[in-house]
């Protein structure tokens, strides 16, 4: 894992029922990477939920707790290997490469679902892209930088309202559509991130003016 002070600022990290938590994950012994890979498992079943709901309500519930369960699997491995005590050497590769396959398995099975895949892959490269350029700021010494208006907690945030306001909308017999409205605006806030991070790092490093 990375150093603590270089982590995304997540109220829940702190609250009592996050600390019981990680102590069971803790005793139990399971690893952080092992929770990074469960991550993957989660984003692939909402991914594949997503293109499979074929407009069943069911099946939008079933992504959007799953999309849920990803954000808890990358809450709990810095948990259990920071404040646990349990990071291994090849921490910073499972706390970062799972995370880019599950923002693209997530993206690419939204697209599908509204029948634009085409805009899924493009903001599956786009939440990518978020990420590089927030560990580029890292690597150059400007340090992390978690700004949104899109980071991944709002993306996951979004993506699971909209899903269960799809499906409440199909349960209402209605065909509005939710998620496609949902996709566009996550394609453009997430280019609107990886164009202010870029802008914020390029004035830190001392070229811009602030």
């Amino acid at each position: 894992m990375s150093d603590p002070a270089d982590r995304r600022p997540i109220a829940s990290r702190n609250t009592a029922s996050a600390r019981r938590i990680t102590g069971f994950l803790v005793r139990r012994n399971l690893t952080p990477n092992a929770i990074s890979m469960l991550s993957m498992a989660a984003a692939a079943m909402a991914g594949l939920a997503f293109a499979c709901a074929g407009g069943h309500w069911a099946g939008l519930i079933l992504a959007a707790l799953a999309c849920q369960m990803r954000l808890l699997c990358n809450l709990f491995d810095g948990l259990v290997a920071v404040e646990g005590g349990k990071g291994g050497p090849d921490g910073p590769f499972w706390n970062e490469a799972p995370d880019r396959i599950s923002d693209l398995l997530i993206f690419a099975g939204l697209g599908w679902a509204v029948g634009r895949p085409d805009l899924g892959y493009l903001t599956g490269a786009l939440a990518v892209l978020t990420a590089y350029i927030r560990e580029l700021g890292r690597a150059n010494g400007a340090g992390n930088d978690f700004s949104g208006p899109f980071a991944k907690p709002q993306r996951m945030a979004l993506i699971t309202l909209a899903a269960v306001a799809q499906a409440l909308v199909l349960l209402a017999g209605s065909d509005l559509p939710v998620l496609l409205w949902a996709l566009w605006i996550l394609l453009a806030g997430t280019a609107l991130t990886v164009l202010r991070r870029s802008w914020r790092q390029i004035r830190q490093l001392g070229g811009l003016p602030r």
